[in-house]
Order: structure tokens, then sequence, then C-alpha cells
């Protein structure tokens, strides 16, 4: 098998925990060249590269050099950037004849979701969004079951996600309304957001919520109410003002039966009608290992898997965030969301 040879454009710390997973698969991936302005950051990659014995890429600030300088040495690009820069930078790579594995979440909203899916159409390039919900095992599993009819018909969703997020992203481009695009719930919460709408798998049309800054900059804490064409009713909930540590759940509840997940897909659990009486006893569904989002990409790029993360699921998850903002912005008030 010849090797991916890979661009990856930002090297702060989600790109150093990305280049981490990549170098143990030497086999399939070949990273050519990093790009960051942040020399400091450059450095901390490349240190990586020195703990194991392996020749530091090529480096560089400007991600237009590096494509042109590489132009016939690249097939793929992971952008791990701040999230105001990803509709420049994956239609930069795509125009390029580049496959990109896109850091979540895709974009800042619908327009720009749209803007990219068009790139995409027009270059006939691989784009992936890197959700390790959406790549996970757990997750598409749980697409087969809900789709196969396994818990009947899908009644409700209840989702949450709770991090410390607020103290450990103070001063960075995370709390910066323009590269950011929101706070906790576009941040760590985008995996609730994006998790939740490819379980549902289908458009919302009315959204009601609320976000509370919490003396930030971007909204630290949310919560939102929806519902789907079909009348799945959905509630989620985001805390980023918690004691220190992560986690997340997400139920789902059909009339044969439920799913218990994670935003992540760190877990699936699956109880179906048989059982009778009070309780929630829910068992392991068994899927196979994986070694995150990157083997999940190149699995998809050699055409072993379908797209579990296409741009289509990141403009329905954008559809969600900009009505989430609107009704927000009107103290809860219901919007209806237009196709």
């Amino acid at each position: 098998m010849n090797k991916v040879r890979t661009l990856i454009i930002g090297t702060g710390g989600m790109a150093r925990y990305h280049i981490e997973t990549m170098l143990k698969q030497q086999a399939t991936t070949e990273i050519v060249a990093l790009c960051d302005p942040s020399p400091q950051q450059l450095q901390l990659a490349a240190e990586l590269f020195e703990k194991n014995n392996l020749p530091v890429p090529a480096t560089g600030p400007a991600l237009e050099t590096l494509l042109d300088e590489f132009r016939d040495e690249l097939d793929a690009a992971l952008i791990v950037t701040p999230h105001a820069f990803h509709l420049r930078q994956a239609t930069a790579c795509l125009e390029s004849g580049l496959d990109v594995l896109l850091e979540k979440p895709m974009v800042m909203n619908a327009r720009e979701a749209r803007k990219l899916i068009k790139v995409t159409q027009e270059t006939q390039r691989l784009l992936v969004v890197a959700f390790p919900g959406s790549l996970s095992p757990q997750i598409r599993e749980a697409k087969n079951i809900l789709r196969e009819g396994k818990i009947g018909a899908l009644q409700s969703v209840s989702g949450m996600a709770w991090q410390n997020w607020k103290t450990n992203t103070a001063n960075t481009w995370r709390q910066m309304p323009k590269l950011s695009g929101g706070g906790f719930l576009f941040d760590t919460g985008a995996h609730l957001l994006n998790t939740t709408c490819d379980l549902v798998g289908e458009d919302f049309i009315e959204v009601a919520a609320w976000l509370d800054h919490r003396g930030a900059p971007v909204d630290i804490i949310g919560t939102v109410m929806a519902k789907t064409k079909t009348g799945v009713y959905v509630t989620l909930n985001a805390c980023g003002d918690a004691f220190p540590t992560w986690a997340s759940e997400i139920i789902v509840v059909g009339n044969g039966g439920l799913l218990r997940t994670g935003i992540w897909g760190e877990r699936l659990q699956a109880q179906y009608g048989k059982a009778r009486g009070f309780g929630f006893t829910p068992r392991n569904v068994k899927v196979p290992p994986t070694l995150g989002v990157w083997e999940q990409f190149l699995d998809v790029r050699a055409g072993k898997m379908e797209n579990p993360c296409p741009p289509q699921v990141g403009l329905r998850m954008a559809k969600l965030w900009d009505a989430i903002n609107e009704s927000a912005r009107q103290g809860g008030k219901p919007v209806t969301l237009k196709g």
C-alpha cells in the first residue's frame, strides 16, 4: 500500500494529539509538511518526531506556499486550526487536489457549509469532518440499529455534555468569537450537536435555545429544545463551567427500546423492548476497535467504507447552530428552520 502523503495545517495541542496517533500508523501515513504561523507550536510538533527518532517534516507559516511547493508530493491534508479558518483552508486544499480531514466544527455557519459543499462537488475531492463520534464504530453501529428499526420508532433524544471548559480555555482563541464562532456549545458541545444530528438522521424544523455567557465573551452554558420533521423531540444541555472533569451522555428512546451512548462515541449500550418493569438495564454492544479519526479517514479514502461524516452532515449541524443562535438572541423564542 502506498503511504498517504499528508500536510498538517495547525500544530497546536489537538494537532499534536493527532500527530501522535498518526505516527502509530506509519505503514499507511507519511507526514510531509507542517503548517503553522507560530514557531513555538511548530517546535513542539517537531519534538514529537524527534522523540520517535524520525526526521522532522518540512515546516512553514503560509499554507499557499506549502501547497505550491509540495504540489506533486501530497495526497491529503489534516486541518486543525481555529474554526474561522476552516472554509478558506479546506477550499485551498480541495482546489489543490487534496482529500481533506477537517477538524470540527466543519465551518462557522450554514452559509459557509453550503459554500464548502459546492467546492467538494466542483473538485470531486473527499472531505471528511473529524468528528470522533460520527467516525466511531459505536455511533456507526447505533445508526444501523436505529435505521433498521431495532428500537422501534424514534421518539426522543436527550443529550448532555459537561466540562470545566471556561477555566481551561480562558485567554485562548476558543473564547474569541471572531475566531471560534461560539463558546462551549460550539466547541466541545459541537460533538453533542453533531452526534445528535447524526443519530436523528433528519432535519430539525423548530428550535428553542438559551445561551448564558457567565461573564465570558462566549456562551458557557446552554439549553436546546428541538423537534424534527417526523416529530422526534430533542433536549440538549451543555455546561462548560463544571468541576475539573469532562463527560457526556446521550439517550435515544424508541417505542421498542433505547440506546445509550456518548458524544464522542465512547460507548454504546442497548436495551430492547422485551425488558419489562422499572429500571434502565442496557447491555454493551460490541464493536471493533479503532485507532481514531485518521484511521477512519484512510478507510473512507481507500473505499473500505462510506463516508460517515460528509459535509452534508456538517451542514445539518450548522443549520441547527444558526437556529440556536437566532433563538437565543430572542430569549428562547422558538425558531422555524427553512430548507
